[in-house]
């Protein structure tokens, strides 16, 4: 998809029906998620089962050039062969997921614990929240479950793996706490952070591993230090429920949605409000008064950090370039819950109400070298400290996105 086209739908996958279930029940897709090397796709198919599907699909489904760029397919073809779509059984409602990241040496001990006859093999881990609380850290390749982790009291609504691949694992509930977990150390919680009054929808971590976000039904969302387990700051500027929110690949920008229709762009080193995106009614014999209509459900940015997707309750897709205050692409789609981009750009998946995954095309450009520039420097560089850089005050606005 060229920026500004309309995104176009590559594939739709639809659950089975087990008799088993009553059908009309628990069928919902809360969570979707690609691997972060982009072999695999997760899948909260509904009646406690997640799949797990090697990506690409088919390849009838899959336009060239968004073949996925994978080390483990290329493993698995010397050893095992090709890898195999996989059912995990959670024996729960799943509302969350989580792929880990490729994982670093140490992360080795977790596999070598539960397979000591298979020494130093890297373990790309799945976590699962579930209904009654429970985690369950499942290995990919295999299927197997390695962990259940014990400890909230209420629905595990989200989760999120720190991208440095020390497999901390922080996990947002409906209990209204967030919990840190260990898993080189068994899967040992090593922290609960409490302060907020309400369920807890969303948490994220910043790709520079140093903030957490989480989102909960309250009008602010909570910014915390991932060194010290302790609250930055609030931010506050919605006028309804936060329920999702993101941050760009390079940590500078931070984006929340809310049932109040708003996405909110924040700085996350200052608190400052940056913009908002509002959104509206397209149908005109709908009633624009109707704020529910158009209550956001997930948001989420782009890999190269130059666009957003959110889902709305007004059955659409939206797609956003980073310096403009209006969508440029739209896609009809019926009840979406969530959304995420494929690691290397040109996919989005969503999820529905009704247990269906649709994939569509997304925007794939080449970033200028100015934006490029940008982002290597604020993968290191705070908004503080960029202020403080003996250049001119236009490229201080440039770096600390205050051109919009």
């Amino acid at each position: 998809m060229e920026a500004g086209e309309e995104p176009l739908l590559l594939a739709e996958l639809k659950p089975g029906r087990p008799h088993q279930f009553d059908w009309k029940s628990s069928c919902e897709t809360w969570s979707v998620a690609f691997s972060p090397d982009g072999s695999w796709f997760a899948w909260s198919q509904g009646h406690c089962i997640v799949k797990l599907i090697p990506w690409p699909l088919e390849e009838q489904f899959i336009p060239k050039g968004f073949e996925a760029k994978t080390r483990s397919s290329k493993s698995d073809t010397k050893g095992r062969g090709s890898p195999k779509e996989k059912t995990l059984d959670c024996g729960q409602i799943v509302w969350g997921l989580a792929f880990s990241p490729w994982p670093s040496p140490p992360s080795r001990k977790l596999w070598a614990r539960h397979h000591a006859q298979v020494p130093d093999v890297s373990c790309l881990i799945l976590a699962t929240g579930l209904n009654d609380g429970q985690i369950k850290i499942w290995e990919v390749q295999t299927g197997l479950l390695l962990l259940n982790l014990s400890g909230h009291q209420d629905v595990v609504r989200d989760l999120s793996f720190t991208p440095s691949g020390s497999l901390i694992l922080v996990s947002a509930s409906r209990d209204k706490t967030l919990r840190i977990w260990d898993l080189n150390k068994h899967g040992k919680q090593i922290q609960v952070l409490s302060g907020h009054l309400q369920w807890v929808y969303c948490c994220s971590i910043s790709p520079d591993c140093s903030m957490l976000c989480s989102a909960a039904g309250e009008k602010s969302v909570f910014l915390w230090s991932m060194r010290s387990y302790t609250l930055i700051r609030k931010l506050e500027g919605h006028q309804s429920s936060v329920v999702s929110c993101d941050f760009s690949p390079d940590s500078a920008l931070l984006v929340t949605a809310s049932y109040d229709t708003n996405v909110i762009m924040w700085d996350p080193y200052t608190g400052e409000r940056l913009r908002s995106l509002h959104h509206t009614q397209l149908d005109p014999t709908m009633d624009d008064s109707d704020v529910h209509m158009s209550s956001l459900r997930s948001v989420c940015f782009s890999p190269e950090g130059l666009y957003l997707a959110t889902v709305a309750d007004d059955r659409l897709l939206r797609i956003w370039a980073l310096e403009l205050k209006a969508p440029i692409a739209f896609a009809p789609m019926t009840n979406g819950l969530c959304c995420t981009f494929f690691p290397h750009g040109g996919v989005i998946a969503t999820g529905t109400r009704d247990g269906h995954v649709q994939f569509w095309t997304a925007p794939r450009v080449l970033s200028s070298l100015k934006h490029l520039c940008r982002k290597a420097l604020r993968s290191f560089l705070t908004t503080y400290q960029v202020l403080a850089l003996p250049i001119p005050k236009k490229m201080k606005e440039f770096l600390t996105y205050r051109t919009f």
